[in-house]
């Protein structure tokens, strides 16, 4: 039988801190048309007479505070959950990493699994929450490049796993002895923003999301997959699991860019505020990252900190992210199993028709 391949995809990270290779990588990320949705002569100027010439060299001075002798933080902490993933599936599946922007690239990859002799696809992207942006990309991209040759194979998505507990008990379990020790008065759950009008395409109602202030209180088949809705929905499960008392946790949305709205509260404008109602110890979580990168050492760890601090708090600790933790590897094993098809024989030795679960 031909052996089975697990592609794990994450969003990506420049080669190098500098300039360039800072200014190839947002590029490459930008010229998406599900990242930068707008009329294409406007994102064209927008690109490349502001952001990458004036983004990219700050970007560049930012990925240098973080980076390691190894490489990036995300690149390696996704490195290092993808060897001790493979090692768990050994003989199961034939494991290979791939960025959706950088390297290693979706097509270097997915060549490396077929050279393997792999005709049978699992994909999980490493985004808790789904939104057109990451996963909708990154699957949209995997798609076209398996789709381009004539042996089309078989492929299943794994589907956001916001909410699915192997995910919720492994970032408690990095959690909990961290804000045992900071003694934190108020856990802030900080996710990656999306515009707003991202949110409003996945509402096929067209009436429910952001419409109110309780849109997100509850998944529904109507916000079910809006990815505010499930970010609120991975905080509530990662507050009952810790314990956190109402009125002592609560959501912000990070990262923002350019001057039209985004999802909010905005974790820059949550945080003086705490502060001014009297936090004094805060811990800060970012769920919607499974390895930390330059989103959670630099903006939380660096920047997030000195602005706290600058508005009146004591303390600010960033929780690290799930990167290779065992408890992590554990539950990437079990949503790999759990999107596998059915083992048993289908009737009358007839080929058995395999669909795949959407991403």
């Amino acid at each position: 039988m031909s052996p089975k391949g697990l592609l794990l995809l994450n969003l990506g990270t420049p080669d190098a801190p500098e300039t360039g290779a800072v200014r190839r990588y947002l590029r490459e990320f930008l010229s998406d048309r599900r990242v930068l949705d707008i009329h294409p002569v406007g994102a064209w100027l927008l690109l490349h007479a502001i952001i990458l010439p004036f983004r990219s060299p700050k970007s560049a001075h930012a990925y240098r505070t973080v980076w390691t002798a190894q490489g990036s933080p995300l690149m390696v902490h996704s490195r290092a959950l993808t060897a001790e993933v493979a090692r768990a599936l050994e003989g199961e599946y034939v494991v290979e990493l791939a960025m959706r922007y950088g390297n290693p690239s979706i097509p270097d990859a997915v060549a490396r699994l077929r050279a393997r002799g792999v005709s049978d696809f699992t994909v999980l992207p490493l985004y808790p929450q789904e939104a057109p942006s990451s996963s909708g990309s990154s699957l949209a991209r995997v798609y076209e490049v398996l789709g381009s040759g004539w042996d089309v194979p078989n492929v299943r998505a794994v589907p956001a796993f916001h909410d699915h507990p192997g995910f919720l008990d492994a970032f408690s379990e990095v959690a909990r002895p961290v804000l045992s020790d900071a003694r934190a008065d108020h856990v802030l759950f900080s996710f990656h923003g999306v515009p707003e009008r991202h949110v409003r395409k996945t509402d096929t109602s067209g009436t429910h999301c952001l419409a109110s202030a309780s849109c997100c209180d509850a998944l529904t088949d109507v916000n079910r997959h809006c990815y505010r809705a499930q970010s609120y929905a991975t905080a509530r499960g990662l507050a009952a699991r810790l314990g956190l008392a109402p009125g002592t946790w609560s959501v912000s949305f990070q990262s923002r860019l350019g001057r039209t709205p985004w999802v909010s509260p905005y974790t820059d404008f949550v945080l003086p505020e705490l502060a001014a109602q009297g936090v004094k110890r805060l811990a800060v979580m970012c769920p919607s990252f499974v390895a930390d990168c330059l989103e959670t050492v630099e903006e939380i760890g660096i920047r997030a900190r000195e602005q706290f601090l600058a508005s009146g708090g004591e303390s600010l600790t960033l929780v690290p992210s799930l990167n290779g933790h065992p408890t992590w590897v554990e539950a990437v094993v079990r949503l790999v199993r759990e999107s596998a098809p059915a083992t048993s024989s289908p009737a009358s030795g007839a080929p058995r028709a395999e669909s795949a679960s959407r991403g």
